[in-house]
């Protein structure tokens, strides 16, 4: 890679060489990086972990992953600040939210006080991948569990695999802060008293023939609404929705199978406590939908993507503030959000863990 790194004797990284490398081109795809951290579960407790430069894995042809989809997964970054230190964000509500998902489908939790420390060696391990300021890049980072012994008949595995890997990213959505267009979807992405608000492989399985389905018609991605009553707004394949009033207050949909996702809730407290805003987090009913100024897509991915337009079966609804690119107010809240992942802003207190 272009970047070399090392750490002095206080153990701070400091960079030692630099080359040309396009991180401005970097796209939201998968790059192998130097390290990734593996933990084992076996006879009820976890084992200390260790780095390790293969990147493969090897199950047998019965693990409970690949039988019964019994894996859940995070997504975090780590960002290089304005002066040039590594942070990440907010990564104990990954820690919490990776042990709910777990939870959910029988799996042994990680330990979330060995979840930060485990990305933090990670992203020690990988440095160097860790886009420059200004590029508009970020190191991705994906821990992830899943069950590794063999299950023929339906039931929990007893034997779990923790891993973390890293990629440098760019932006998820091609062409950055575009608006995108949106369809309202034919299929249901989760089900009332199902897994939906679980952070789950098998969910996102759930919205991948309906994604397809909408590239192929010339969409971005869909808004899913509620399976049960199909009149409220939940959320889109891998975000969550925000929307913007046209007196200016922040509007997130509320519901039991909408993934709480950490982006959408810091920016909630961004809009209220740096931008003054009013703030309500309810239900949605699609009707509605129409009347707002502005809408976003929101996440750890995405960011926030502008949606200009959706396409309700041939009937568009248009956002007049967020037609072209991000509304005023998503800009504001888009702006506060990376300056303070970038070290630009004051964080919150407990908002940003220094790689030191």
């Amino acid at each position: 890679m272009s970047e070399k790194w090392s750490h002095n004797k206080e153990g701070k990284i400091q960079q030692m060489e630099k080359t040309k490398t396009e991180w401005e081109n970097l796209g939201f795809t998968y790059r192998k990086t130097d390290k990734r951290y593996i933990a084992n579960f076996k006879d009820g407790k976890w084992n200390e972990g260790i780095l390790t430069e293969d990147h493969t894995i090897v199950l047998n042809e019965c693990a409970g992953v690949l039988q019964y989809a019994q894996t859940c997964f995070e997504g975090m970054k780590a960002y290089t600040t304005q002066d040039g230190k590594i942070v990440i964000f907010r990564p104990e509500l990954n820690a919490q939210r990776l042990e709910d998902s777990a939870k959910r489908i029988h799996m042994a939790p990680f330990p979330k006080g060995r979840f930060v420390d485990a990305v933090i060696q990670t992203v020690k391990a990988n440095v160097a991948y860790v886009p420059p300021y200004g590029s508009g890049g970020s190191l991705y980072i994906r821990p992830y569990l899943f069950g590794t012994n063999p299950v023929i008949g339906v039931k929990p595995a007893e034997e779990f695999q923790f891993r973390i890997f890293t990629t440098p990213v760019g932006p998820y959505f091609k062409g950055g802060a575009k608006a995108l267009t949106l369809c309202v979807s034919d299929f249901d992405r989760a089900a009332p008293n199902g897994t939906g608000n679980a952070k789950l492989g098998l969910n996102y399985a759930m919205s991948l023939h309906g994604l397809v389905t909408a590239n192929e018609n010339g969409f971005d991605e869909n808004m899913y609404l509620d399976s049960a009553t199909r009149t409220k707004v939940e959320e889109t394949g891998g975000a969550n929705f925000i929307f913007v009033t046209k007196d200016n207050k922040l509007v997130t949909p509320k519901s039991e199978t909408i993934l709480p996702s950490i982006t959408r809730r810091s920016l909630m407290l961004i809009a209220k406590e740096y931008l003054g805003l009013e703030v309500e987090e309810r239900e949605v009913y699609f009707e509605e939908v129409k009347d707002f100024a502005e809408c976003g897509l929101c996440g750890t991915a995405a960011v926030i993507s502008p949606v200009g337009k959706i396409n309700d079966h041939g009937n568009e609804i248009c956002f007049p503030n967020s037609r072209t690119g991000m509304g005023p107010i998503t800009k504001k809240l888009y702006d506060t959000l990376t300056g303070i992942q970038l070290g630009r802003i004051k964080a919150p207190e407990g908002w940003i863990k220094v790689i030191e």
